[in-house]
């Protein structure tokens, strides 16, 4: 087992926080996506929480 210093860590884009609404205006969710994640995590969340609990519709050809 190897044992990593928490000052030598990296921080990752993934633990990155943005503001719901962004999030959801870069992603091209919708207002209701919009609204579901903001109840679940209030205005801010990490990109890993969001990334992981949107919901996007399949886009057919």
């Amino acid at each position: 087992m190897e044992r990593v210093e928490a000052e030598k860590l990296e921080t990752d884009a993934a633990t990155k926080v943005w503001s719901v609404h962004d999030f959801c205006k870069r992603h091209r969710l919708c207002a209701e996506e919009e609204r579901r994640l903001t109840s679940l995590f209030g205005m801010f969340a990490t990109a890993r929480e969001l990334l992981n609990n949107a919901q996007r519709t399949p886009k057919w050809r």
